[in-house]
């Protein structure tokens, strides 16, 4: 028999993957983030430019809160630590919100 009705189970289930979608395009910015140069190919350009234009509003928030550490081109940025960190917490308290 197939359920006619979704439970708060399913929607917290269906809330928690998109937290860990994101969190995985963070992983993959902040792995991009350390070769200097991509050698190109269309379809990893596509995941990166995807990676780049989705988490890129978010980062920039805890970019202006925490600047690069260092300077030149090796500044190191503390913005997604921040970010995943913030990111974590949330999932943890709206799950738990969503699921009862």
């Amino acid at each position: 028999m197939i359920p006619l009705a979704i439970s708060r189970g399913d929607v917290a289930d269906y809330v928690s993957a998109l937290f860990v979608v994101y969190v995985i395009l963070i992983f993959i910015r902040i792995v991009a983030s350390f070769v200097p140069r991509m050698p190109y190919n269309p379809y990893l350009r596509a995941v990166l430019d995807f990676a780049h234009e989705v988490t890129d509003p978010y980062l920039n928030f805890f970019r202006r809160l925490i600047p690069p550490v260092g300077g030149g081109g090796f500044g190191f940025d503390l913005g997604p630590m921040l970010g995943l960190l913030v990111l974590f917490v949330a999932q943890k308290l709206i799950v738990d919100l969503i699921a009862g």
